[in-house]
């Protein structure tokens, strides 16, 4: 069946995708959350069921998991030309804004002061996850054996276990559970190409060799290299933003010598302090070794990959869902993705809540989205105000 609804235009993707790329501050977790208040609750564009199967699916594949999550909605809303249209739009703000960042570090050899701003933002953020893993649990884990399947996932996941791990573990307990009650015992294809192809998937480090001890020598720097070395980035990173550090760093400090470790560093706090997506990371490595030309360049070869993986995995979520396994199956992926997106937050929660006016932060920022249903873009521009405010006044004193 064809989701594409033409009741949304190109327009509303456009714009509604051009705010969160713009507001959205604390990693994937947090973009998330943001995604599904407006597209689950306060548009309806989605149902919770969906949206959860468009994050699982988005999960199982290399890339920017929020900016692939943003890529799925498009597509369900407009067809491919949403599917570029959500996607583009969401990265382009961030790209806008760590390119100004990286303008400066070139131009002034330091970074602009964020301090207050994240110490602002990070509580609000908390609370804006916190309303989204209620929301999303309520559907993702409807029952006692799913909400068991999370509680493990969550400690695991805690205790550092890989997250592919865990989400073909969850998806194969739940699978194995709805098996003996299945009139039908058999594997659908769908089911078995999509392991299959992320087993591949996942695999691809080691056929390229990603490892920081093959580095001999350094490489020539041009556009070309710069392009391929942020393809093969984008094709086969699962994780944070520091498994991203990681890659760079084997490539960009160890392997060709481009980077120094300083500004590799740099560019990586760069990524997590903007709002979007953190691969724009990319765009500030790409302008410090390259100015204008290298940042673009860099940009389009880390997100291109999302945007064909998406495409690829289309018609097999599409697939899965009509077969009691794969429902299953996916079941299972929901409840694990639900665990990866709890984990992220708790520790988020840790390291924001740090002393008593960000304990207030999260409590009002709470209070505003449950009780008045302020939107999260506000509360996280007035968290960002409230902690610059904050750090101007102890400055002052």
């Amino acid at each position: 069946m064809d989701r594409t609804d033409t009741t949304t235009s190109l327009g509303e993707l456009a714009l509604l995708f051009l705010r969160l790329g713009s507001t959205a501050f604390g990693g994937p977790a947090a973009h998330i959350a943001m995604m599904e208040e407006e597209v689950v609750r306060r548009r309806g564009w989605l149902t919770q069921e969906r949206f959860l199967d468009l994050l699982s699916a988005a999960n199982l594949i290399p890339g920017p998991n929020s900016t692939e999550l943003a890529i799925h909605i498009g597509y369900e809303r407009r067809g491919w030309a949403g599917l570029l249209v959500a996607g583009i739009c969401f990265i382009l703000p961030a790209m806008l804004i760590v390119m100004a960042f990286a303008w400066a570090y070139v131009r002034f050899g330091t970074l602009p002061a964020m301090s207050g701003v994240l110490y602002g933002v990070k509580p609000v953020i908390v609370a804006v996850v916190a309303q989204a893993l209620w929301s999303l649990g309520r559907s993702a884990l409807k029952t006692r054996t799913l909400q068991l399947l999370a509680g493990a996932g969550l400690a695991l996941a805690l205790l550092g276990v890989d997250e592919l791990l865990l989400l073909f573990g969850a998806g194969i307990a739940t699978g194995a559970l709805r098996w003996p009650t299945l009139e039908t015992k058999r594997v659908p294809p769908a089911l078995l190409l999509l392991m299959g192809a992320v087993a591949a998937l996942a695999l691809l480090p080691m056929v390229f060799g990603l490892k920081p001890s093959d580095a001999a020598g350094s490489a020539p720097l041009g556009l070309g290299p710069l392009f391929l070395v942020f393809v093969k980035i984008g094709s086969v990173l699962y994780g944070s933003g520091y498994v991203l550090l990681a890659f760079l760093d084997a490539d960009l400090v160890q392997r060709f010598h481009w980077l120094s470790q300083v500004q590799l560093l740099d560019s990586v706090v760069v990524g997590q302090v903007t709002p979007g997506p953190v691969f724009t990371t990319a765009t500030f490595v790409g302008y410090v070794l390259l100015g204008w030309a290298g940042a673009l360049v860099a940009t389009g070869g880390i997100f291109l990959p999302a945007f064909f993986f998406v495409g690829f995995s289309i018609p097999l979520l599409k697939r899965l869902r009509q077969s009691p396994l794969a429902g299953a199956f996916l079941d299972g992926l929901n409840a694990a993705s639900w665990a990866l997106m709890a984990a992220v937050s708790f520790t988020l929660a840790r390291t924001a809540v740090v002393d008593a006016p960000t304990v207030m932060l999260v409590v009002v920022s709470a209070v505003l989205l449950l009780r008045y249903k302020v939107n999260s873009a506000w509360l996280v521009l007035g968290g960002a105000v409230v902690g610059y405010g904050l750090q101007a006044l102890s400055l002052a004193g």
